[in-house]
């Protein structure tokens, strides 16, 4: 049933979002060089890696730390700031959900560097497929900002913010039904529209 849920959802709204979509690509791609898109490999449901999909939001070629600090960070570019805010840069992920890679709710999936740093109680996570979002995403709505406010956000994301948010996504995989998976999505939309 979420399986279903997830790809009827995702493809409705890839056609009804085709417009935006269409507008977002034209103005990411003029903006600055390296095209409309970005694509990184994650680790999705049982250590598979994954192609994932978004905007492209940064400018290409920039060297920096893996993780993304808040919208000051000099590699995003000018729209990229815009979409990050709205989390509009997210939206392309919408096609790794109607292919099956993604989840609508889910843990949000980590690049393979954090993922080897999971111990077997945290590999549980991926026990299921990662979603577009979840309680620890909505949690650490505004993760750039505690990044950038570190001496090492790097260390920082390893040592504080990458446990914190994986007993977050834990319990979500104990506990997640159809209902809480609603909500999560009603809370993540009620959050972005809040900003």
């Amino acid at each position: 049933m979420k399986r279903a849920f997830d790809a009827f959802c995702s493809a409705i709204a890839l056609v009804l979002l085709a417009p935006l979509l269409l507008l977002i690509g034209v103005v990411v791609a003029a903006g600055s060089r390296g095209g409309a898109f970005y694509h990184q490999e994650r680790i999705g449901r049982h250590g598979v890696p994954f192609r994932l999909y978004k905007f492209r939001s940064m400018h290409v070629h920039r060297e920096g730390a893996q993780v993304t600090l808040g919208t000051s960070d000099p590699r995003i570019t000018s729209v990229g700031r815009v979409l990050r805010n709205y989390k509009l840069d997210e939206l392309p992920q919408l096609w790794n959900v109607v292919k099956g890679d993604m989840s609508l709710v889910g843990p949000r999936p980590e690049v393979a560097k954090y993922a080897a740093l999971y111990t077997d109680e945290m590999r549980e996570v991926l026990k299921v497929r990662p979603g577009l979002t979840d309680p620890a995403s909505i949690a650490g709505f505004d993760e750039g900002e505690r990044l950038e406010a570190t001496d090492d956000p790097e260390q920082h994301y390893q040592e504080v913010i990458l446990p914190e948010k994986v007993a977050q996504q834990l319990a979500y995989v104990r506990s997640a039904t159809f209902a809480s998976d609603i909500r999560v999505i009603a809370r993540t939309l009620f959050r972005i529209f809040k900003r």
